[in-house]
């Protein structure tokens, strides 16, 4: 970039007001850091709860979102395994400390000093954005920007919550929006049967189900037609989990793959007894990133979605906060 260059951004300036349109400088990379040209960023429910005020330290003013799709503009000093011009992708964990317990072992995903993208580091609903090379994906060939940008969280997420979920044949999956499309493939991919849930007289997002290829769909006040191994939660919705514990086998696992969710309500000691368990999914190793990429290249995942100009950004967010969307939004600058 040139010195002095410009560019727009959505910015958040305190928990539950709308995002401001601004033109700001662009940022220069860091040590270590890469300077990207966003070419879609997708709009998460953890955007929204960030934006809402749910997930209470975020650093302000910030600019959200953490599924940018883009390529290195410029690098930083120490910077190797990068190009400029390389597409690579950009997700929610933006850095760990490398130091703490959880780190030494290998989870960095519960790092004790995290950052995060679009939360406590800015993100990409904007033209550009720095992040830590060592936290970016290169992405592969195959779908456009806007089709790629729910991979890099939705598609993490999922694919971390699905491991958690073993060697699960019959999977449950409440919530049927960007996460749960996509992860629904590799499943299907991987030889497992899916069964979707969705929010009663959801008539729209049960044909989306059956669209790819779920053996059945109905209410999540429904019981499947036959007991799960396991269930996956992507709604925000603390009911969900005694409604799915019902509905999985002895032995089964029910894990929560979001970040935030509305109280839990009590529930019959029954409903988990006979060794069945509850596991929540935070955050993301860059393993998971890496496991997915090629996972979802195997199973030729495909995202539906649907592509708004960055100064839209609090339309779509709107709309999500609505439950009124089929797949993902993306933003495109």
């Amino acid at each position: 970039m040139p010195p002095g260059a410009m560019m727009r951004a959505m910015v958040l300036d305190a928990p539950g007001e709308p995002l401001r349109l601004e033109t700001r400088p662009v940022p220069a990379p860091g040590p270590g850091e890469v300077l990207i040209d966003v070419a879609a960023c997708g709009v998460c429910r953890t955007d929204l709860h960030i934006v809402d005020g749910e997930l209470e330290q975020p650093v302000l003013p910030l600019v959200p979102g953490h599924e940018i799709v883009g390529r290195v503009r410029a690098l930083g000093s120490g910077v190797g395994g990068l190009r400029v011009g390389d597409r690579v992708g950009v997700p929610w964990l933006g850095h760990t400390c490398g130091a703490c317990s959880y780190c030494r072992r290998g989870a960095e995903n519960l790092c004790d000093a995290p950052q995060f993208t679009g939360y406590t580091r800015d993100g990409g609903y904007a033209e550009a954005c720095v992040a830590d090379a060592h936290y970016v994906f290169r992405l592969p060939d195959g779908p456009d920007d806007a089709a790629m940008a729910p991979w890099l969280c939705a598609g993490l997420i999922g694919y971390r919550s699905l491991q958690m979920a073993g060697d699960a044949r019959r999977l449950g999956v409440y919530g049927f929006g960007a996460a749960a499309h996509l992860i629904t493939q590799v499943a299907q991919a991987e030889g497992r049967e899916v069964y979707a849930f969705t929010r009663e007289g959801d008539a729209a997002a049960q044909a989306f189900a059956r669209e790819f290829g779920c053996v059945w769909a109905g209410a999540s006040t429904e019981r499947p037609p036959e007991l799960l191994d396991a269930a996956l939660i992507f709604a925000p919705v603390g009911p969900l989990v005694p409604a799915a514990l019902a509905a999985v086998r002895k032995g089964g696992t029910v894990v929560c793959g979001g970040i935030h969710m509305s109280d839990i309500p009590a529930f019959p000691y029954a409903l988990i007894w006979g060794e069945r368990s509850v596991r929540s999914v935070a955050n993301l190793t860059r393993a998971d990133g890496e496991g997915f990429l090629e996972a979802a290249a195997r199973a030729s995942v495909r995202a539906t979605v649907t592509t708004l100009p960055l100064a839209e950004a609090n339309a779509a967010l709107a709309r999500l906060r609505q439950g009124d969307v089929t797949g993902a939004f993306i933003l495109v600058p």
